[in-house]
């Protein structure tokens, strides 16, 4: 199924969109044919009723059509507020006057509700979509999965490394790659997972060799040791040292690699001060539109650790 509905900024900007709010001939041909526009909520009013830029031309999205929400849901004032200097979606319901001014009413709620009707609802399990981070929690990180529509991906889904914050991995903006877990009908809901994007345990070992430097990430220290993240997908462990904390930045001596245990000993050689964001590495190829198993652990080891989409 070909997806036309994007995460909320993927379509201002574009020649088409441009082309469609530069005028009012423009908008008025946009509302006949029911196309979703996008522009810049410039300010929000007492009343919550977001104001849109559209090229001399002032939108109003009403605070009751700012969100869609579930039956019996209502929406959360920051729901609104946090649109202010960001692109919104929008459909446009009609025309009007007011103090003398042209100005168009528009709904982002009924955008969103077309790109749930017509796309959201037909994901499934194991799909992989485009998304984009809105907002990042200690619990896990909101995304936009089309036209504003927030999905969750929970902190223990974004990788098998270990972060104490979702922050850690992820930034506001972000445009990541990720994989539905689970989509429930009433209420709508649907809940995401990245990490089963970034690799086994054998393809991330393999950028690695015993004997070589290489710079690693602090995520945990016990009294046993010092876990040190090597990729988002691989951690390996050395002896413990109380000069560390998680979030540094060091240097460690790769000991062993053991895929059998699916174990990596590492030794600290250097403290660089805080890790640095790093983009992440997807193992699947773009093309890819669903997965149906992810086995993570090796064939020699004794424990399986999967994830199955089916």
């Amino acid at each position: 199924m070909q997806n036309r509905y994007k995460p909320e900024g993927h379509l201002y900007g574009t020649a088409e969109n441009t082309e469609y709010i530069k005028s009012e001939s423009g908008l008025r041909l946009a509302q006949q044919i029911g196309k979703t526009l996008e522009g810049v909520a410039v300010s929000c009013d007492r009343t919550l009723d977001l104001k849109v830029d559209l090229c001399g031309l002032t939108g109003v999205i009403p605070r009751d059509k700012a969100v869609y929400v579930n039956d019996g849901e209502s929406i959360k004032d920051i729901a609104v507020i946090s649109r202010v200097g960001k692109p919104v979606c929008f459909k446009i319901e009609d025309f009007y006057s007011e103090h003398g001014e042209k100005r168009a009413l528009l709904s982002r709620s009924e955008a969103q509700r077309e790109c749930i009707d017509n796309y959201l609802s037909y994901l499934l399990p194991g799909d992989v979509i485009d998304c984009r981070v809105t907002h990042t929690e200690k619990f896990g990180a909101f995304c936009d999965v089309g036209c504003g529509v927030p999905a969750l991906l929970p902190i223990d889904r974004i990788s098998v490394s270990r972060i104490s914050h979702s922050s850690d991995r992820l930034r506001c903006g972000d445009d990541i790659r990720c994989i539905v877990s689970r989509a429930d009908d009433e209420p709508f809901r649907i809940f995401l997972t990245l990490r089963e994007l970034l690799g086994t345990w054998e393809e991330n070992a393999a950028n690695f060799t015993p004997g070589q430097t290489v710079r690693g990430t602090v995520r945990g220290v016990e009294p046993y040791g010092v876990f040190i993240e090597l990729t988002p997908n691989l951690s390996g462990l050395s002896e413990y040292r109380d000069d560390v904390e998680p979030g540094d930045d060091v240097a460690v001596f790769i000991k062993s690699i053991d895929p059998k245990k699916m174990k990596v000993k590492l030794v600290i050689v250097g403290k660089q001060g805080k890790a640095s964001y790093t983009p992440l590495k997807y193992y699947v190829s773009n093309d890819v539109t669903h997965i149906y198993k992810f086995i993570y652990s090796t064939d020699l080891s004794s424990k399986i650790t999967e994830t199955d989409f089916t």
